[in-house]
């Protein structure tokens, strides 16, 4: 994608491992996933308020972001962080590993460290002009509508996800991954079986998808999981 106000997931997540450190971790992921523990899938949110927040979910094939419109995220005055990206009309969200996920080149110790070692995790935040296409710049795209409540809750469990010891607005710690957006420090444990996508879905857990994070590791896990819960709405 050239538009430097979308993501460039192809250049930024999808190239952290080689294709030979993915082979090695791909039986890794298929073990976790065939051993995780199940929970029980949250049940529907009321049909009756009607889905007026559309939202989407992001995914490069390894790494997945949310993303969701700016006005009505800002109405609801719960992330103060939102004053660091005054045009945007749409602002992006995506949690990761705090050495990993900003490195410029990422090395073998820091993939390693990242999946085996409970890391401390950075929030990415970004101003975005329109939310990416499906199938664009290899990306994949899901777009899903929220009722007001449920837009409300995961704004607040997305704002609840920074890490704030003085209160108050969290700064940006480093630039982020492309033009107009951030890193923060953010609250939690990166590591193998907490991953972004893990993250993900229960973050859209929080705003009333009826989408269970237990054994979602991958983009793939979350994206397929994410179909069929849809689906069955």
């Amino acid at each position: 994608m050239t538009d430097k106000n979308h993501p460039k997931y192809s250049n930024s997540s999808r190239g952290f491992l080689s294709p030979a450190l993915r082979c090695w971790l791909a039986p890794v992921f298929s073990v976790i996933w065939f051993t995780a523990c199940g929970e029980a899938v949250p049940p529907l949110e009321s049909t009756d308020p009607p889905r007026t927040h559309l939202i989407h979910v992001a995914s490069n094939g390894w790494h997945t972001a949310i993303i969701v419109p700016a006005p009505p995220l800002i109405a609801t005055d719960a992330l103060p962080e939102v004053v660091d990206f005054p045009d945007a009309a749409f602002l992006e969200f995506g949690w990761g590993d705090r050495t990993y996920y900003p490195a410029k080149e990422k090395t073998l110790g820091m993939t390693l460290s990242a999946a085996l070692v409970p890391t401390s995790a950075v929030m990415h935040m970004a101003a975005l002009k329109t939310p990416p296409k499906d199938g664009s710049s290899e990306l994949e795209v899901i777009s899903m509508k929220l009722t007001r409540s449920g837009f409300r809750n995961l704004v607040l469990a997305l704002a609840a996800e920074f890490e704030r010891p003085a209160g108050g607005r969290a700064k940006p710690v480093s630039r982020g991954l492309y033009s107009n957006s951030h890193f923060y420090h953010a609250r939690g444990k990166f590591h193998l079986f907490n991953t972004c996508n893990t993250w993900t879905a229960r973050m859209l857990r929080e705003g009333g998808v009826p989408l269970s994070p237990a054994g979602i590791l991958t983009a793939d896990g979350l994206i397929n999981r994410l179909r069929k819960a849809l689906a069955n709405k």
